[in-house]
């Protein structure tokens, strides 16, 4: 419940820009990969905190994260772009973190599995940097 929440949170900040929101969510979510492994290893404590900030802040990025895809496209396309795009990470990406994190993990240790989450954060900042921000613009006169 606390995710759908934050989730709202975010999406009502990002009306004011969701380039911010997301650079600053990323930065976080590079932060909580530092200190993932010692919150998990620090008792029941420890991993029920590092369950609500994980949660927190997958929450915080869901809110702008849907427009911000779907602006990537020109209006012709918006739909059908923004659900293969969306998609298509999940599959290629997300799918596979479970498996990489179980590796890192028994082979490296669990920080390793942090460095993991941060090296992540990095490459979505640096993918960040990449877009425009369309606060203020007429995605209908965008060329299609």
């Amino acid at each position: 419940m606390r995710t759908l929440l934050l989730a709202a949170i975010s999406a009502l900040l990002a009306e004011r820009g969701r380039r911010p929101v997301m650079f600053a969510v990323t930065i976080l979510i590079a932060v909580f990969g530092l200190v993932l492994a010692p919150l998990f290893t620090a008792g029941a404590t420890g991993a029920l905190l590092m369950t609500i900030l994980g949660l927190a802040l997958m929450g915080l990025t869901y809110g702008p994260l849907g427009t911000v895809v779907s602006e990537l496209f020109p209006t012709a396309v918006r739909y059908t772009g923004s659900s293969l795009a969306f998609n298509l990470a999940g599959i290629l990406g997300a799918s596979l973190a479970p498996y990489i994190a179980t590796w890192l993990a028994k082979t490296y240790g669990l920080q390793y599995v942090g460095y993991y989450l941060t090296a992540s954060a990095i490459l979505s900042f640096i993918g960040l940097l990449m877009i425009r921000e369309t606060k203020d613009e007429d995605l209908n006169a965008l060329p299609d």
